[in-house]
């Protein structure tokens, strides 16, 4: 597992906050389950029989535990925990708890490979009515996200493979779906024929970051056979119960995997709504610095991530050592920008851009914010 130094940290938190952002205004609900489920349930959900080797093991009062490696039994149990009607669903369920994953040593590989993440996972319970319609919403989201940190994405759909559970009706009802889908959203598509998982056909995204290389981060899957195994009902507007499909979905994939991408994709130059540190204020002497933190207070203040380098060093080798930190702005205040209340602003992209009063540096860098430029 990484450690986590401030700034690292804060990226993180940031990622998980612009997730529930988009996320709360599109009718998701955020859900926390247990790190550690007793064995039954791992039994129940399968994972005991086929992924158990991947799962950290814990034994305590003589009964066998497994660390959670994701959170979909979690959920399973959460929407199997009260009677749910069709006027319920689409039911959006989503959590970012971290996860545990007994990867061998040898596959291990920085941010991209690591045992312990968290996801921005979220499971969606739907008739098989409403796969359609909520594909294409996940897609226009997806679209939505990776446009928001300039990524260009490619969408494959995984089809049934030659062992498969379940219905080949209900297959082939989901496929239709997911194509109609992927054609209202009109982004150009491949077709992996028989690469879907057993238990659903899927959708798997492709971004490429600037160097050209690509990674593959979010998917959107169909499961037919979780909802069987944990016998989940939901009462139909015929007064039956009926059994609800889920789509299990990541955007980011994990936070770790996607900053990984994020570092390479901007070469640690973060655009300025998620920089760690958005502005560094610099006097250019003792004598300054004193409005120096008055500035940094009032950007503080206004909700911005700012910090004072009022080290006893030239202003020079201040300026350098925020361009290698790649700080997208810093605010010089020497005599003339004391007498003027102004700051002198000067961008990691665009060099000097002269003086400007400390409010009206606020208004356009919280407006930058706002609109996400990269």
């Amino acid at each position: 597992a990484a450690f986590w130094l401030s700034k690292g940290t804060t990226i993180y938190h940031l990622l998980a906050q612009y997730m529930r952002d988009v996320l709360f205004p599109a009718g998701y609900i955020e859900v926390k389950t247990p790190l550690i489920f007793n064995k039954a349930l791992w039994e129940t959900s399968g994972h005991w029989q086929h992924y158990r080797a991947n799962m950290f093991l814990v034994e305590t009062e003589g009964e066998q535990m497994g660390v959670k490696a994701m959170n979909c039994p979690g959920h399973m149990l959460v929407f199997g925990s009260a009677v749910r009607s069709y006027r319920d669903l689409p039911l959006r369920m989503h959590e970012q708890t971290p996860l545990h994953r007994n990867e061998a040593s040898g596959v291990l590989s920085g941010l991209t490979r690591v045992r312990q993440f968290a996801q921005d996972d979220a499971h969606i319970f739907v008739t098989e009515d409403q796969i359609g319609d909520e594909v294409e919403r996940l897609l226009r989201l997806v679209q939505r996200v990776y446009a928001d940190f300039g990524l260009e994405v490619e969408m494959k759909l995984s089809t049934r493979p030659d062992e498969f559970m379940g219905e080949i009706a209900a297959w082939n009802h989901a496929e239709a779906e997911l194509k109609r889908a992927l054609e209202s959203v009109g982004v150009p598509y491949t077709i992996n024929e028989g690469d879907g998982a057993f238990y659903g056909p899927k959708i798997d995204f492709d971004v490429t970051d600037a160097l050209g290389r690509k990674w593959q981060c979010a998917t959107v899957q169909l499961d037919y056979q979780l909802p069987e195994r944990f016998d989940l009902k939901y009462i139909g507007a015929d007064n039956a119960e009926h059994r609800p499909v889920v789509i299990h979905r990541a955007i980011f994939g994990s936070f770790e995997r996607f900053l990984a991408l994020l570092i390479e994709h901007y070469g640690g130059a973060f655009p300025l709504w998620i920089a760690p540190v958005q502005a560094v204020v610099l006097p250019i002497a003792d004598r300054h610095a004193a409005c120096a933190a008055g500035v940094r207070d009032a950007l503080g203040a206004a909700g911005l991530r700012v910090e004072l380098d009022d080290r006893q060093e030239k202003i020079g080798y201040k300026i350098r050592e925020a361009q290698l930190q790649k700080v997208p702005y810093m605010l010089v205040v020497g005599d003339k920008e004391l007498a003027d209340g102004t700051v002198s602003v000067r961008s990691r992209a665009d060099g000097d851009l002269g003086p400007r009063p400390v409010d009206a540096f606020i208004a356009a860098a919280l407006d930058e914010v706002r609109r996400k430029g990269h």
